[in-house]
């Protein structure tokens, strides 16, 4: 008897990309929580040095929830490493830029720079199957001067010098990050179960 594999259709093993998306856009939790770590560390930004360390605090924190909220499809280490090296470098030279001025205009700009060096590191640390990884690079700044501008205008209280946007610019900007997430990066296979194999053998 010769064993014959047949492929037969299996429902529900698709990862809903709806889904996908609220996992990351829920991942705007990590953003408060990761300013008050960079705050508590370095302090308001108001110098190079508090730039440069609560940026790189702010940015690992924020690059480990990321990771965490991505389906699988981010690495944790790279992605966490590459947004703490952009986000303090970036925020380094975004406040110095501005000096370290806290008014909408000022935030919008610091955001927008600092989103260059953000968005180059992590397009950077993207997996290799991303298509047009360059695309996360450019969008970045807008985005992030986007999560600046939504939090100044809710009325938080911006000139406390924090590191990053609040939780409504962070709402923002990770619903809008998560639609071009899902655009770039491929959908990683879900785990198969006992019995939910796609190949069955039947005898002929």
């Amino acid at each position: 008897m010769r064993v014959i594999p047949v492929r037969v259709p299996v429902r529900g093993v698709g990862r809903p990309a709806v889904r996908d998306w609220v996992r990351w856009t829920a991942g705007f939790l990590a953003f408060p929580i990761a300013g008050l770590a960079g705050r508590a560390v370095a302090g308001p930004v108001d110098d190079a040095m508090s730039a440069l360390v609560g940026g790189a605090v702010t940015g690992a924190a924020i690059g480990a929830g990321q990771a965490l909220v991505s389906s699988g499809r981010l690495g944790l280490p790279r992605w966490s490493a590459a947004t703490a090296a952009g986000s303090g470098l970036g925020l380094l030279i975004g406040a110095a830029l501005v000096g370290h001025r806290t008014d909408l205009g000022s935030l919008a700009l610091r955001g927008a720079v600092e989103g260059v060096l953000l968005g180059a590191a992590q397009a950077c640390a993207l997996p290799r199957a991303t298509r047009l990884p360059w695309l996360w690079a450019v969008a970045m700044p807008a985005l992030w001067a986007a999560g600046w501008t939504v939090t100044t205008l809710a009325g938080v209280g911006v000139e406390a010098g924090f590191t990053v946007f609040g939780a409504t610019g962070a709402l923002a900007f990770s619903a809008l990050s998560g639609v071009l997430l899902h655009r770039l990066l491929p959908t990683t296979s879900p785990t198969r179960t006992p019995g939910s194999d796609s190949l069955s053998e039947v005898g002929a």
